[in-house]
């Protein structure tokens, strides 16, 4: 019987108490991860809108450098022919680009003008 005892205090393992200790401290680390990766999406749509919004503009511009007058539509005046500012793409519908939850519209021959129609913001 003395063999056992002596035995079962010199085995090693964890406690309860420890083992809930290292539950908790994992869970913690797990909230902490899933909180500062939570915005990398909306970081990166912004990122596109933004991105988006220049190219078109650049574009819209290159045409009235090269042609003396803004384009009638963004397709196909900037996707195709010697004018061929913009890639041709299945998002870009005549005077609109369309992206992940945000539309970019050009005015048109008038003035030239881009900008974001953000149902939420206005803005990208």
């Amino acid at each position: 019987m003395h063999r056992a005892i002596e035995r079962a205090r010199s085995e090693e393992g964890f406690t309860l108490i420890e083992l809930m200790i290292v539950i908790v401290i994992l869970g913690v680390l797990a909230g902490i991860v899933i909180f500062s990766v939570g915005g990398i999406t909306d970081r990166g749509n912004t990122a596109a809108c933004k991105t988006d919004l220049s190219t078109v503009s650049v574009g819209v511009e290159a045409y009235r450098a090269k042609n003396g007058v803004y384009p009638p539509n963004l397709d196909p005046s900037l996707t195709t022919g010697a004018n061929q500012f913009l890639r041709p793409q299945a998002n870009l519908v005549a005077s609109t680009l369309t992206g992940q939850g945000y539309t970019i519209d050009y005015q048109g021959a008038a003035t030239g003008a881009v900008w974001v129609n953000n149902s939420a913001t206005g803005t990208c």
